[in-house]
């Protein structure tokens, strides 16, 4: 319609804002800000959600160490060495019923202070705290997350 064109020059400023907030963090910490990827089962089963997550982070200047597992043990251990301090489950929603829980909780106790789930399911896990998906509010999701990470404004 009538001025289509504003907000995605308004949605490229915010974008373009985050990554400069990335860039900044990333000269003072030697480091961009990170977030650690838990890949729940197989490729087939994370990689659609895997991709849409890391790209949706990269867009706002957030870098991501990503693990592949089943085992939540082995996603804390994963996490602890990533160096991030927030975390974000990517899989298919089968294997959310089963996983996604028992991961998020893992993830909180090896000092996850945020845990997001790639995704829109019925109820939110124990452990999850917020769900990222296409259309969702990406600038705010990255804004918050930043400023988690401790990303000056």
């Amino acid at each position: 319609g009538p001025g289509g064109g504003l907000p995605q020059v308004r949605r490229a400023e915010a974008y373009e804002a985050l990554r400069d907030r990335s860039d900044a963090h990333l000269a003072a910490n030697g480091t961009r800000p990170t977030l650690f990827l838990a890949s729940i089962g197989t490729a087939s089963a994370h990689t659609a959600r895997t991709t849409f997550a890391a790209n949706l982070f990269q867009a706002g200047g957030i870098a991501t160490v990503p693990a592949e597992s089943v085992d939540p043990a082995a996603f804390a251990e994963a996490f602890r060495a990533s160096g991030a301090t927030v975390a974000c489950l990517c899989s298919s929603d089968a294997l959310y019923a089963e996983h996604a829980a028992p991961v998020a909780e893992a993830l909180k106790a090896a000092g996850a202070q945020r845990v997001l789930l790639a995704g829109r399911l019925a109820e939110v896990p124990d452990g999850v705290d917020e769900f990222i998906f296409s259309g969702g509010d990406a600038v705010a999701v990255l804004t918050s997350l930043l400023d988690q990470i401790g990303a000056a404004r």
